[in-house]
């Protein structure tokens, strides 16, 4: 009991106060049997409250847990209830970027595709005003409004026209007819483009272009024989040609000249470029006047490519309504 009594358990001091209580009324020692008995209910009372405390301790404990695990828990959900609200903030920042980059990449591409609309109009714009006019002419159309018209004072003017054409026409269906001039005419576009000819109109069957202008030169009327050189070889190939399947020939006359022109715009509606003076009277009299298959110039285009070509002098030649006028058919290139 004094072992119990020293380290403190109250369980082994009730059982033992327990077991005198029985000893003590065995032996008829009632006096000792009651001390023991008021022991052992002290005992139990002390063990009782000492239950009672640790179970008030072991609630206050889960109480005090509980309760921090309840603050940890609305602590968390706080925090989770913030950072929820974050990324919906952040997904609604993101969202309304992505619109306005979805606006913006809209817009652009509406605004880059009207862009590149309206560039390839106007190129498709400018590419027709050049099959119309010069560079030049064009540039300085686009730019005022207005093309002021300009005197030239030496310029070379080519004619071209096939002869018996109203004869030949009449043998052809109009496809046919118009597809043989547009061959020809594209052949002649590429010569005279080599050779930085200006053409300035076609009227039917004949052909008009002109060396030395917008842009003088002074090649002009080499340019302008050598280009003529080159579509009396081209007609003779092509002449082959119709020939061996069966088609009617073309056979061009050629005729150039050298002088002053005046040249600009005629015209507000499908207006051309155009040129005009006595020198283009005369080329024309220079086609007219000369043989199917040949390059008839005059004797002042002569003055300027007598070095460069072997030419046959014909003599003073009557042009109609021009009197009589120096003529030299041009041979080939002089080497």
């Amino acid at each position: 009991m004094n072992l119990s009594k020293e380290i403190g358990s109250l369980d082994n001091l009730k059982f033992n106060y327990e077991a005198f209580i029985k000893l003590d009324s065995a032996k008829g020692d009632f006096k000792n049997a009651f001390r023991h008995y008021k022991l052992f209910i002290s005992t139990r009372d002390s063990l009782y409250n000492e239950e009672n405390t640790r179970k008030s301790v072991q609630v206050q404990m889960q109480y005090d847990f509980d309760k921090k695990e309840s603050l940890a828990k609305a602590d968390q959900d706080k925090k989770d209830a913030l950072a929820k609200k974050e990324l919906q903030k952040q997904k609604l920042i993101r969202d309304g970027f992505m619109f306005v980059f979805a606006v913006v990449g809209f817009f652009a591409l509406v605004f880059f595709n009207q862009r590149n609309k309206i560039r390839t109009g106007k190129k498709r714009s400018d590419d027709l005003l050049l099959n119309i006019l010069p560079l030049e002419v064009a540039e300085e159309l686009k730019s005022k409004g207005s093309a002021q018209a300009k005197q030239f004072e030496s310029v070379t003017v080519m004619f071209t026209d096939f002869k018996n054409f109203t004869q030949i026409s009449e043998k052809l269906n109009p496809a046919e007819l118009v597809a043989e001039i547009d061959t020809c005419f594209k052949a002649f576009d590429d010569i005279i483009t080599r050779h930085k000819i200006e053409k300035i109109k076609t009227m039917g069957d004949s052909y008009m272009c002109v060396g030395g202008l917008p842009i003088s030169n002074s090649t002009h009327a080499l340019d302008v024989v050598s280009a003529g050189l080159e579509i009396q070889q081209y007609m003779l190939a092509h002449q082959q040609n119709s020939i061996r399947e069966g088609r009617t020939p073309f056979e061009i006359r050629i005729g150039i000249h050298t002088g002053p022109v005046v040249a600009g715009i005629v015209g507000v509606k499908k207006f051309a470029y155009d040129i005009w003076g006595d020198t283009v009277n005369i080329a024309s009299r220079m086609e007219s006047s000369g043989e199917a298959g040949k390059v008839n110039i005059s004797g002042s285009t002569f003055e300027f490519v007598k070095d460069r070509f072997q030419c046959e002098y014909r003599g003073k030649v009557e042009a109609k309504n021009k009197g009589e006028i120096d003529m030299f058919y041009v041979d080939r290139t002089i080497s």
